[in-house]
């Protein structure tokens, strides 16, 4: 049961001003945790039993808490969502991309949550631009012969949640495999539709995870299952028709750190297999049969585990011969004595043929390391290598020919040219027979543009902007900041992306929002996003902190914000906030926070450090009890997670290291924000138990004014569960539209600002 005492209560307010609801209390039921001789008691453990009613209650009961607390917020709510609504083209499609015979592409309608996913018949004139220059197809408008091959809104019809895990179609075009997932816990399940009849065979496979791939024949399908901690470890192939007891493994992976993965070669006569981590990977590869009476192969290694380093493959035939282009971080061709190849922590790119890729001190380099500029992956045409790389904190596209490759006759790398400085040029689409290869730019400020870059004389074409109704980017400014990590060493300056009004005066008066993630080498790119404008246009300075952790200085920007540097994540967004305050942009009492996943965790561990800098924060699934979980391999991924932040189970330091950072188990008894901490029942990713706990522990600690209303200076502390969502939140674009609308509200009715300006 959900108890209530009255020995919990929080500071009572003065008569003047309407009190808030009583949140609910947790009843305290102590588990002590004990590892390398420390004791840790936690009272809230049984709230991660998500199977008991009483659990279920609780949650409910904090939902109804919530939908109290913020009930004068749902008109601000109503405008944010309406807001988005307009500068949203409801019915419109993206750019058809060609495959074989088939234009596809994806509608969405006006009033349907979903994509509807269509594709028409491609034409082949001998004229090899204007075969892959994509028809001009209108919104709303069906073009003659168009078919549609899955209805995101017909296959969501009945259930709280709907998301697709992967879809592909055979070569010949006739059949489509598809993955669904109808809870949001990202087990999907893998059904066959025959697209001349619009009809699904008896085949069906539940339980896979992430990807799905035909071979060349079109007979089988090749799918990842996930072990009972959701990490992808065995890789099978199902010939159509059979029973999935007779389906083929062609690999298990049993070392419990390690994700498994795969993707055809360009010219998909390989399927090439990844495994690894944040820290070393291996790579195999099977050649695909021609026939489908011809029996699958044995995977063979191109790439071993045993050299220790990260990597990516592609395949590539050159003057017809098989070779490999390789990504990797060490640098085979510079011996340090006593210590192997040297590191090249950015990436290098070589050059493997097939008969010696395994000893790589026989590849030829391509692109060397640099300091200045970090390779984060190549793709290859018939004709030409593109190489996604990221420099000054933006990805970036270079392209050069594979004629003379790795000979030292190469043609130097070429980067298509762009006004802008802080922007965002990716690799979208590289058709292995394409003259075009497929970009997608965009910038804080600009919407998304879909470019052909044709590889032939650099030309750009464009084939779509996203159109952004009642937008006029010439009111807005982005600028590049830079702050010195005062907490750990000056030397360091941690770039900030702020983004403002034109308009916005330089008066210390301003509200701010100040957004931060920092882990898994994940950058925050720039993109313009729609909901964003309303907190710009009522006032809010939207600053990005690219702390330490992440990936946007390159992999030493990312190394020194993880495992025992992870507290360069937490002082590093400190360190930003402070600097933005004193920056006489926004007032310093008028700043919220907001991160979300790993950024939560950071959320949590920030307002533990300086919670005075903050008037209110946002949380979502926020990873705020990672010590539990990493010390519990048997949760979802808890495994993988030891090589972004240690292994507390067996290294005493990574224990203490993480119990002195851990947001669940070091909040203190001073003032804190406002706080919303947002969650999903069916999250595999970070169990809703963590911000669920994590609520319990803040009510019952801190000494800030919980009972007086947000909008009259007070800071409640809720908790809002989705009961039907998964990692992401709801399902549906208008779901997606209404959470980012009530996220937003909470923090500008915390800020004063709810008004437009």
């Amino acid at each position: 049961m959900v108890a209530m005492s009255s020995s919990d209560t929080t500071t009572p307010v003065p008569a003047s001003q309407p009190a808030l609801a009583r949140a609910p209390i947790a009843e305290r039921r102590p588990v002590p945790r004990e590892h390398h001789g420390e004791v840790f008691t936690d009272d809230y453990d049984w709230l991660r039993d998500k199977e008991s009613g009483e659990v279920i209650a609780h949650l409910e009961a904090e939902n109804a808490y919530t939908a109290s607390v913020t009930a004068d917020q749902e008109p601000l709510r109503r405008a944010i969502f309406g807001e988005i609504k307009a500068h949203t083209v409801e019915t419109d499609l993206s750019v058809p991309s060609r495959k074989d015979d088939w234009w596809y592409f994806a509608r969405t309608e006006e009033g349907k949550q979903y994509g509807v996913h269509c594709r028409v018949r491609a034409q082949d004139t001998g004229d090899t631009a204007a075969d892959w220059t994509p028809p001009v197809i209108e919104p709303g408008v069906p073009v003659p012969g168009e078919q549609v091959i899955l209805d995101g809104n017909a296959e969501a019809e009945g259930h709280p949640f709907f998301s697709l895990g992967g879809l592909a179609v055979s070569r010949d075009g006739n059949l489509m495999a598809y993955a669904v997932d109808h809870t949001g816990d990202e087990r999907f399940t893998l059904r066959i539709r025959d697209l001349r009849t619009g009809q699904d065979l008896a085949d069906e496979i539940p339980d896979v995870s992430y990807g799905v791939v035909f071979d060349r024949t079109g007979t089988r399908v090749f799918y990842t299952v996930p072990d009972e901690s959701w990490r992808p470890y065995r890789i099978l192939a199902h010939t159509l028709g059979t029973p999935n007891e007779q389906d083929q493994l062609l690999f298990q992976e049993d070392d419990p750190g390690m994700w498994s993965g795969f993707g055809l070669s360009a010219d998909r006569t390989e399927l090439v297999v990844s495994i690894g981590n944040s820290e070393i990977a291996e790579t195999r590869a099977l050649d695909l049969p021609e026939t489908a009476d011809e029996p699958l192969g044995e995977l063979r290694v191109l790439v071993d585990r045993s050299l220790g380093m990260l990597h990516g493959v592609d395949p590539v035939t050159l003057d017809g011969q098989r070779h490999y282009v390789i990504v990797h971080n060490k640098d085979f061709t510079t011996e340090e004595p006593g210590h192997g190849p040297a590191p090249a922590p950015n990436n290098m790119v070589s050059l493997a043929a097939r008969e010696t890729v395994t000893d790589p001190r026989s590849w030829r380099t391509v692109v060397g390391h640099s300091d200045t500029t970090k390779v984060d992956g190549a793709a290859v045409t018939a004709t030409h290598l593109a190489l996604g790389v990221r420099r000054q904190t933006t990805p970036r596209t270079l392209v050069m020919p594979l004629a003379g490759l790795g000979t030292g006759q190469q043609g130097q790398p070429v980067e298509p040219d762009f006004g802008e400085e802080l922007y965002s040029c990716e690799l979208a689409g590289a058709p292995y027979e394409s003259p075009f290869l497929r970009l997608s730019y965009t910038s804080w400020v600009t919407p998304s543009q879909v470019l052909d870059y044709a590889v032939a004389d650099g030309a750009l074409h464009l084939r779509r902007q996203v159109e952004v109704p009642g937008y006029d980017p010439q009111q807005y400014l982005v600028e590049r900041w830079w702050a010195p990590a005062e907490s750990t060493d000056r030397r360091v300056t941690i770039p900030l992306t702020v983004i403002r009004r034109r308009d916005t005066e330089w008066n210390g008066s301003n509200p701010c929002v100040i957004y931060g993630y920092g882990s898994y080498e994940m950058s925050m790119d720039p993109g313009l996003s729609v909901a964003r404008l309303s907190l710009l246009d009522r006032g809010v300075v939207y600053v990005v902190a690219h702390v330490r952790g992440g990936g946007e200085l390159g992999r030493t920007w990312y190394e020194h914000g993880k495992k025992l540097h992870k507290k360069n994540t937490f002082t590093d967004f400190v360190d930003a906030t402070r600097f933005v305050a004193q920056s006489g942009w926004v007032d310093p009492d008028r700043i919220a926070c907001m991160g979300g996943s790993a950024g939560g965790l950071l959320m949590g561990a920030v307002l533990n450090l300086a919670p005075e800098l903050y008037r209110a924060c946002v949380a979502q699934v926020p990873f705020v009890d990672a010590l539990t979980s990493i010390l519990d391999p048997d949760l979802p991924l808890s495994a993988l997670e030891w090589e972004e932040w240690g292994n507390p189970i067996t290294d005493p330091a990574v224990y203490r290291y993480m119990a002195e950072y851990a947001p669940y188990e070091n909040v203190r008894a001073v003032d804190y924000p406002a706080i919303a901490a947002v969650t999903s029942l069916n999250d595999t990713r970070v169990l809703y138990v963590e911000p669920a706990k994590w609520v319990q522990q803040l009510r019952r600690t801190v000494t800030s004014d919980q009972q007086t209303p947000l909008a009259e200076g007070g800071s409640p502390i809720v908790l809002k569960t989705e009961m039907d969502g998964g990692h992401g939140g709801a399902s549906g674009r208008y779901r997606a539209w209404e959470d980012r609308a009530w996220d937003y509200a909470f923090l500008l009715t915390a800020l004063g600002a709810t008004e437009p300006v």
